[in-house]
């Protein structure tokens, strides 16, 4: 039997439904628009795609949107400025700087460099802090949005075994901090794992976020499984996961596509972070 397709496109579309409804009532009870600014150094062609699309998703939500649209030989220092201006920057909630930086930027130094309470990415240290502890902290947007799925889905974690195989900040290491929460037992694995697939095949809930195409194949992975694809690779001018969906959806019970799974739930979860944000304010 085939596995059924988590739809992020839909989940997506049904929460920022009410973000847009949340977003209104807010600004009607309080007079204040949640503003996000984004920061783009460079000309990366993805990177420019991702930033168009995060303006045109924040205006449709009835936010405020800034764009600042920096040159690839702009220094440290002046993309630091920028950074001190949105801090100080009443109508600015969440600050946004688009990855990856130019090589001459120090990337850690300027995620440090936005004040917490506008880290709607959720990478500052005290937002991971915060997360490590269980406490009040901006989730990053990737991790944040699985969690979503994975509960619209009605996936139950209590007990459950969950994989996650990637180690990243930005995705492996919070996804799984979020996946204890829930109370399931979890395993980080990573491409140099010994024996990965006899891992992989252990789990109720698996995760993949290591940026290789087609990484993890149908044999790796357990029955009935649920199956969360982080993965966006360009193989052949095709976009494809790091699972191998063909091979995977026979064997596993649900699965995310690429494109099409977590991919739209990444932005939905930056916008109610800047919503967040300014209601914290």
């Amino acid at each position: 039997m085939a596995a059924r397709i988590i739809d992020g496109k839909a989940v997506s579309k049904k929460n920022r439904q009410k973000l847009t409804e949340d977003v209104a009532k807010f600004k009607s009870e309080t007079g204040i628009t949640p503003g996000l600014a984004v920061i783009l150094v460079g000309e990366d062609p993805a990177s420019q795609t991702y930033v168009r699309s995060k303006e045109k998703s924040t205006l449709k939500t009835g936010m405020y949107s800034e764009v600042h649209r920096l040159s690839g030989a702009s220094s440290e220092a002046q993309l630091l400025d920028l950074v001190e201006q949105l801090n100080l920057d009443k109508k600015i909630h969440g600050i946004l700087v688009q990855l990856p930086l130019p090589r001459h930027i120090d990337e850690l130094k300027v995620l440090n460099a936005i004040d917490p309470r506008k880290d709607v990415d959720g990478f500052h240290p005290i937002n991971a802090g915060n997360l490590l502890i269980g406490q009040e902290s901006f989730i990053p947007c990737t991790p944040h949005g699985i969690m979503k799925l994975l509960a619209d889905d009605g996936v139950s974690l209590k007990g459950k075994h969950a994989v996650v195989v990637g180690r990243s900040n930005i995705v492996g290491k919070p996804v799984a901090l979020l996946l204890l929460q829930e109370h399931a037992t979890v395993t980080v694995c990573h491409s140099r794992t010994a024996d990965l697939g006899a891992i992989t095949r252990q789990a109720d809930v698996l995760v993949v976020a290591v940026g290789r195409p087609n990484f993890i194949t149908g044999d790796m992975i357990k029955p009935g499984a649920v199956v969360i694809d982080v993965g966006i690779n360009r193989v052949d001018d095709k976009l494809v996961g790091d699972v191998d969906f063909e091979g995977a959806k026979t064997v596993a019970g649900s699965i995310t596509p690429v494109p099409g799974g977590v991919g739209p739930m990444t932005i939905t979860m930056l916008l109610e972070n800047t919503l967040v944000a300014a209601q914290r304010c």
